[in-house]
């Protein structure tokens, strides 16, 4: 099987990295200074695959890959790794993790069981855990973190009952934050800090009992703003002024005609 472009990318990065005839940009990069990059296009991954945009798909898993591929080369030069120990690496560890697929029997299990399986023989692989939750429930984005730490939790029998336990820690939380917010607007903002977070946790778990990732719904939300945030700019340029020009009551009043709009539709 020949993979002559994919080839052509590693010599493509190669060559910004040479010492002497490469980019001075890219010579200049770390794996640390690179790791926002990953997220970025990781996420950028994310939207296009959300929009159902193949086209736009390619393209932010090639600026994916060329991530991949700037990591594995800087772990070259170093001599720590390569492309191909990370795809020698990342091969054993399918095969293993997948007897049924590659063992010498072939088992009819279903999904759920694979998922088992594959928990199962990660555990073994990386040996027993101190805690059963730690600190690599923190290397995601803080919502998903939530997300992730109440299954966790859940799975050792330590969770609420159902969503309205969770909705009364909701509304438990917010009385907390307005209570660090006294009428004067003197606060103290390591307090308010630590019982918005306590809310902004409380909700993931909310979003959790009623079976909704509270990742993609932030997202969606995001999204959602954008989305009348441009039209109530379309409609102000359509008037013939800017933002920067239009009163706030006015911009709140076609915002209402927006969102009247959408539910309308």
């Amino acid at each position: 099987m020949n993979h002559p472009e994919l080839i052509r990318c590693i010599e493509v990065i190669e060559k910004l990295r040479h010492p002497t005839k490469g980019c001075p940009w890219d010579l200049e990069q770390t794996h640390e200074t690179l790791l926002k990059y990953l997220i970025e296009e990781s996420y950028e991954f994310i939207e296009a695959t959300e929009l159902k945009n193949t086209k736009m798909m390619e393209e932010e898993l090639g600026d994916v890959l060329l991530q991949i591929l700037l990591h594995s080369t800087i772990a070259a030069e170093s001599k720590s790794f390569n492309l191909e120990s990370v795809a020698k690496t990342l091969a054993d560890k399918i095969v293993r993790r997948h007897p049924h697929v590659f063992g010498s029997d072939s088992l009819n299990l279903s999904s759920d069981q694979v998922v088992a399986n594959w928990q199962e023989i990660k555990k073994v692989e990386k040996g027993p855990r101190k805690y059963s939750i730690d600190s690599k429930f923190l290397h995601a984005p803080a919502l998903e973190s939530s997300f992730r730490i109440g299954q966790k939790s859940t799975a050792v029998n330590f969770d609420w009952e159902d969503y309205y336990q969770v909705m009364a820690k909701v509304e438990e939380e917010w009385q907390e934050v307005k209570e660090e917010l006294p009428p004067g607007g003197k606060h103290d903002k390591g307090r308010v800090k630590e019982e918005i977070g306590d809310l902004l946790f409380s909700v993931a778990q909310l979003a959790r009992h009623l079976d909704l990732n509270p990742e993609e719904c932030l997202r969606d939300a995001n999204r959602k703003f954008i989305n009348r945030f441009q039209r109530v700019e379309d409609k102000v340029k359509a008037m013939g002024t800017t933002l920067e020009a239009t009163p706030q009551a006015e911009l709140e009043k076609i915002w209402v005609e927006v969102k009247t709009h959408e539910i309308k539709k």
